[in-house]
């Protein structure tokens, strides 16, 4: 699948990306590899295969919680950008 200049452009203009003239025909080989192995994707022969959702039927395989202590907290926190009451510090997430 061929990617013009201008269709390159206009996808990175919406989203919002700033792309180089000396960057436009590499980023427009990429998206066309990226289009034509989505083509192959598309026109895979899967008749005869059965609906898979998962490769397995593990549940929650996940480790436990485990509460650790640690002895030195001024060292655990010594790369924070910032700490309060010997706890990290983050921004606000939630309004």
């Amino acid at each position: 699948m061929q990617v013009s200049r201008e269709e390159l452009l206009h996808i990175a203009k919406l989203s919002d990306l700033k792309i180089n003239d000396d960057e436009i025909d590499n980023y427009r080989l990429n998206l066309e590899d990226i289009l034509n192995f989505a083509e192959i994707v598309k026109n895979a022969d899967v008749n005869g295969l059965d609906e898979t959702i998962g490769a397995n039927d593990n549940y929650n395989v996940f480790r436990e919680d485990e509460i650790k202590e640690f002895e030195d907290r001024e060292a655990l926190l010594q790369n924070a950008p910032e700490k309060e009451r010997n706890m990290f510090k983050v921004p606000k997430v939630i309004q």
